[in-house]
């Protein structure tokens, strides 16, 4: 069961959850998710966002490009479940399968599943996506976020939907 929300009541706990991590989910090939530290929650273009950032390097931009959709899923409560967040911080969904690791919750709009562990859950389809150009990002920064050059692309993703997931009562 589902719990519509207005995703903004809630942007205080998002915001906070930020800093210790965000799962960002994907569902291209399979079925991936990733910590993620950065992120935003706004309006564009007069439009309700989350942008998230990831790394060239990552399994998840190459199933993110897929789709062009994805969730993002936050604890309630501060409840980080630590063997979660250990595997999705660390080992890549190209090598193991992180459905194994999680109970899924269907989406309702964008065919990524949230995560019932995380249950807010915050369905979005990028509307634009950008490679970031590390000359225009001061030098500190660069040296100390991108000393191998693996930079970001950003996207902005519309937000399709947003709920919490609840336990179903038998």
């Amino acid at each position: 069961m589902k719990e519509k929300i207005n995703v903004f009541d809630y942007s205080d706990l998002i915001i906070k959850s930020l800093k210790p991590g965000l799962l960002l989910n994907t569902n291209g090939d399979k079925f991936n998710s990733m910590v993620i530290g950065w992120g935003h929650l706004g309006v564009v273009w007069g439009i309700e966002t989350f942008i998230v950032y990831v790394r060239q390097s990552r399994y998840t931009k190459s199933q993110l490009d897929k789709t062009e959709r994805f969730t993002i899923s936050v604890p309630m409560n501060n409840e980080i479940h630590p063997e979660i967040f250990k595997v999705f911080g660390s080992q890549s969904g190209k090598d193991i399968n992180k459905a194994d690791y999680v109970l899924l919750e269907e989406a309702n709009l964008n065919n990524t599943p949230g995560i019932k562990q995380y249950p807010l859950t915050i369905e979005c389809e990028v509307i634009y996506s950008q490679d970031q150009e590390l000359d225009k990002i001061p030098t500190e920064i660069v040296d100390r976020h991108y000393p191998e050059g693996d930079f970001h692309t950003m996207y902005i993703g519309k937000i399709l939907d947003a709920y919490i997931i609840k336990e179903d009562k038998i």
